[in-house]
């Protein structure tokens, strides 16, 4: 029994460690994108698009297989067909234009067969097969958009939390500071060597400061579940980005085409190829191999002569299909066809002339967050300096309270300049990177 009970709790410890552990992982951005890439459901659905666009394409060249179909119905006449016979085809010497009713067959008539059919040459569905073709490439290109949309969204939110994450930090600081600046100012207002208001203010302070904390806090805890919901993992499991900020201020990308342009120019293709499809069912024929074998049996049910008999029937030849006109039907659909072409072309200008524009606002916007960063960087150490120096002067006599906060919120200010800075930098990356072509899952 001692045995098994120091067994239980050996491996309940490393249980609650393991757990402990996995509640403290630190999730780099590689990894939150390794994982929506299997996990994430708006890629899935996308995943599952192209596999419903390959069967769409086997589903096309399916047409040109053979088919098969077997067929059987069974009649029964309560009325014989008529037909007119000319009376001189009997007797020569009867006047021409008359004629005699006659009913012909027998009242029961069952037919079965077997019928094959398949296109030698059919232009629609030679062009189905290259439209699905290019459907598929589609539905690729759009798979790559939305992974980058995934990958961009991702990207965005970890920047964000590891932004507020910082911001808890230096709130942190800040408020073990003001605490620290709040015991003092208690202690000299109990040797009588400071006013109440004094302590108030600074007591006021520290109490901005907690509740600056906790909605910082909050909204820390809410982008860390729009990453998990993105990243395709349960709210409930605990992540930790990394603390370390890594960018790189001179990276230059070389512009490659987007996924926008790609997707527009496999457009302009597919109308292309469409247009193709109804010039040539407009002008060209089709051909069809067709054949059929099978039995007629006619049967007769009156007395004495009732009858069942079957008599096989077959052939096989060819069927040749041109269309002479169709109401107009083909040329408005070219008509129209040519418009959207038109409408295509003049989006890709369109998508080119905004994408250059996109390209210089992004770089002109990454520059100038790079020289901010930079810059509030330094105001960052000029501001702590001061704000020591201003403590050391309080302590002293030579500083007043007055002058304490007023460094104090300036190396408050000063932090919240850089953070921004730096997302503004990150986000200005991040944009550079998608309008250049440049924002995949291998960056």
């Amino acid at each position: 029994m001692l045995v098994n009970t120091r067994k239980l709790i050996f491996f309940s410890i490393v249980i609650i460690g393991w757990n402990t552990v996995q509640a403290q992982e630190v999730w780099t951005l590689k990894q939150c994108i390794d994982t929506a890439e299997m996990h994430n459901k708006t890629l899935q659905i996308n995943r599952n698009n192209i596999s419903i666009s390959e069967q769409r394409k086997k589903e096309a060249q399916a047409n040109l297989i053979p088919k098969i179909t077997a067929n059987a119905d069974y009649k029964y006449f309560m009325e014989l067909p008529t037909q007119l016979m000319p009376m001189n085809a009997l007797n020569p010497q009867a006047p021409e234009g008359q004629f005699r009713d006659l009913q012909f067959g027998v009242p029961h008539n069952i037919n079965a067969n077997i019928q094959l059919a398949m296109p030698l040459y059919n232009p629609q569905v030679y062009g189905a097969i290259q439209n699905t073709k290019i459907a598929n490439e589609l539905t690729q290109l759009q798979y790559q958009k939305s992974e980058e949309q995934v990958l961009y969204d991702i990207t965005t939110l970890y920047y964000n939390a590891q932004i507020l994450k910082h911001q808890l930090d230096f709130l942190k600081t800040n408020l073990e500071n003001t605490n620290k600046l709040l015991k003092n100012m208690q202690l000299l207002k109990e040797q009588l060597l400071a006013k109440g208001t004094d302590v108030n203010k600074v007591q006021l302070q520290a109490e901005q400061l907690a509740t600056q904390k906790e909605n910082v806090n909050n909204k820390y805890i809410s982008i860390l579940n729009a990453l998990k919901l993105n990243m395709g993992i349960a709210l409930e499991r605990e992540i930790i980005v990394e603390s370390t900020i890594s960018f790189q201020t001179t990276l230059e990308y070389t512009s490659k085409t987007t996924l926008d342009i790609q997707l527009i120019q496999t457009q302009n293709r597919f109308l292309n190829t469409e247009l193709s499809t109804l010039n040539k069912s407009r002008f060209l024929p089709s051909l069809n191999l067709i054949a059929s074998y099978g039995t007629t049996g006619f049967g007769y049910d009156k007395k004495p002569n009732d009858f069942l008999k079957f008599y096989p029937i077959g052939f096989a030849g060819v069927q040749l299909s041109y269309p002479l006109f169709n109401g107009t039907v083909t040329l408005r659909k070219i008509n129209q066809k040519k418009l959207e072409i038109s409408n295509n072309e003049l989006q890709v200008q369109l998508m080119n002339d905004k994408n250059k524009m996109e390209i210089e606002n992004s770089t002109r916007q990454k520059n100038v967050a790079q020289q901010t960063v930079l810059n509030t960087e330094k105001q960052i150490t000029l501001a702590q300096t001061i704000y020591e120096q201003t403590i050391k002067q309080q302590k002293q006599g030579t500083a007043s309270l007055t002058d304490v906060l007023l460094a104090d919120n300036a190396l408050r200010e000063a932090q919240q300049n850089y953070l921004s800075a730096v997302i503004d930098y990150l986000k200005a990356d991040l944009e550079l990177k998608k309008v250049s072509g440049q924002l995949t899952v291998k960056n």
